[in-house]
């Protein structure tokens, strides 16, 4: 019985952490769209995906999916590869090769 208790608990705390996770993502395209300079665009790209993979991972957790947690890899290696281009380029306003 107190397994089941657990579970539950668990269960309705990730429920509202999802809807914090949305709530933040939607402030992130906001600051996306809207930010005065190329780093607020750069900073809130790069917290949209770390709020991205952490909610694909809670996600995974909520369905018992481990498949769904996967691509988090992916978004994390695209967010530090966004960083580099926009850093060399920042910096010798060339990205070459």
């Amino acid at each position: 019985m107190v397994l089941v208790e657990i579970v539950f608990n668990v269960t309705q705390v990730l429920e509202m952490v999802i809807f914090v996770y949305i709530a933040s993502m939607v402030m992130f395209f906001v600051r996306i769209l809207r930010g005065p300079t190329i780093f607020d665009r750069v900073i809130a790209v790069d917290a949209l995906s770390c709020d991205l993979a952490v909610f694909m991972a809670l996600i995974a957790l909520y369905t018992g999916n481990p498949h769904i947690a996967f691509p988090m890899i992916f978004i994390a290696l695209w967010a530090y590869v966004l960083d580099l281009y926009v850093s060399k380029y920042l910096e010798f306003r060339d990205i070459g090769e």
